[in-house]
């Protein structure tokens, strides 16, 4: 369902709970948290179209929108923008549902940019198919 911000962009990768243990003493989720979210699926997303292992080597420009709060369900939605000889870049937004209600919104979004790895951690070429 789209959100007032638009029509989410990628791919559903990651829905997660926002609990207490993830917020602040006025509630809110640490935006740490969120980024780390982000993160998961960006390596989930990039290691499945590399086939291998990957890391993070960049996130661009993010910022907040709005917050998160206990009890949304945090909605994290990956799409492959670039790839290239070793690294994939994903945008990434996450969205949040308001705990029992339809209201969904559009928190941050960021560039991040994955590159694959061999079993000694040297940067290997991404199959191009």
């Amino acid at each position: 369902m789209p959100g007032p911000d638009g029509p989410q962009t990628g791919e559903l990768t990651i829905r997660t709970f926002a609990m207490p243990a993830d917020a602040n003493a006025a509630g809110d989720i640490f935006g740490g948290w969120v980024m780390s979210q982000m993160d998961m699926a960006a390596g989930m997303r990039a290691a499945e179209r590399a086939r291998g292992r990957v890391a993070t080597v960049a996130v661009n420009e993010m910022a907040f929108a709005k917050p998160v709060k206990i009890g949304d369900t945090l909605c994290v939605y990956t799409d492959i923008r670039r790839i290239g000889r070793t690294s994939i870049t994903l945008k990434v937004e996450a969205w949040a549902r308001r705990y029992l209600t339809d209201t969904i919104e559009k928190v941050t979004y960021a560039d991040f940019v994955m590159v694959a790895l061999d079993d000694d951690g040297r940067p290997v070429p991404i199959p191009q198919d």
